[in-house]
């Protein structure tokens, strides 16, 4: 019997499309994984940056000569600024510092800069004693005083106030810090039927306060919030009419990146909306308390 002849093996001529086409899907996971790490969480960044800057400006910067080189303006050569950028995923991994000498857009400002031009919108309100400012361990704190902005027993904003105020929330949009509104009295007791006590009164001046802020300012919601402490958190000594002057105040503090960690997580971004709505509903109302006059 004849042996059957063996066909000769087709060769295959697109074994190629294969390899082909694992390098295509590794090359477009390679340009994934690098658009996304391109793009920073500017948030966070600039809360790392706030950190650090903190940091540096309570230990000081020494040189090998042993002389302290100030973190910010003092000391350097004018409109010279030091900024310091860090990785999204780590507070100190890959930091790197850059010098400029311009101002940045919004949301990228920083603490020190934003006070650097509050000082120049509120000189004449601080000459007049109506406005303070003070950076500390929390972050920069903006101190409006019951002179100038409310009527004594009445939390509704005085309306010759309502342009600094405005003013006030238009440099703060610079920051993406997270922004506390405290509320604070004197010691002297009031008892109306909108204010039973002093609590209410200092909660309810926060509230008016963070409104318009809210509303007018346009800072979005996630980073207000406000508090009442009656009188238990004075600056001065309530035995004097000065000390009860300086304790009637709103506080406006914008938390540093230490401080906004001890803060609860915001929720979710709202839309516009949303935001709308609930600013019509918290419309400032009328609110015809009189305080206790001091003596």
């Amino acid at each position: 019997m004849a042996r059957k002849k063996r066909q000769a093996e087709h060769v295959n001529h697109e074994r190629w499309l294969v390899s082909y086409a694992d390098f295509i899907t590794l090359l477009f996971a390679f340009f994934v994984v690098m658009f996304a790490a391109s793009n920073e969480d500017k948030q966070k960044a600039g809360q790392i940056a706030q950190s650090v800057k903190i940091a540096f400006q309570e230990l000081a910067i020494f040189g090998a000569s042993g002389k302290v080189f100030p973190l910010f303006d003092e000391g350097g050569p004018p409109g010279e600024r030091v900024s310091i950028i860090g990785n999204t995923h780590s507070a100190f991994s890959e930091m790197r510092v850059v010098v400029d000498g311009g101002d940045k857009g919004d949301g990228e400002a920083t603490i020190e800069e934003v006070k650097e031009r509050l000082d120049t919108l509120l000189d004449q309100q601080m000459e007049e004693g109506e406005v303070r400012m003070m950076l500390d361990s929390r972050g920069l704190t903006i101190s409006l005083a019951e002179a100038g902005f409310f009527q004594p027993g009445s939390s509704v904003i005085e309306s010759a106030a309502l342009s600094v105020v405005a003013g006030i929330g238009e440099k703060l949009r610079l920051l993406s810090n997270n922004i506390r509104v405290e509320g604070h009295t004197d010691n002297i007791p009031i008892n109306t039927a909108l204010f039973p006590s002093n609590w209410e009164l200092s909660t309810s001046r926060a509230t008016n306060v963070l409104r318009f802020l809210l509303s007018e300012a346009g800072i979005p919601p996630q980073r207000l919030s406000a508090v009442g402490y009656s009188e238990y958190r004075p600056v001065a000594s309530n035995e004097t009419r000065d000390g009860r002057g300086l304790n009637r105040r709103v506080d406006i503090v914008i938390l540093n990146t230490v401080a906004a960690q001890l803060e609860p997580k915001a929720a979710p971004e709202t839309t516009d909306e949303s935001v709308a709505g609930q600013t019509a509903a918290l419309e400032p109302r009328a609110t015809p308390a009189v305080q206790q006059p001091d003596p």
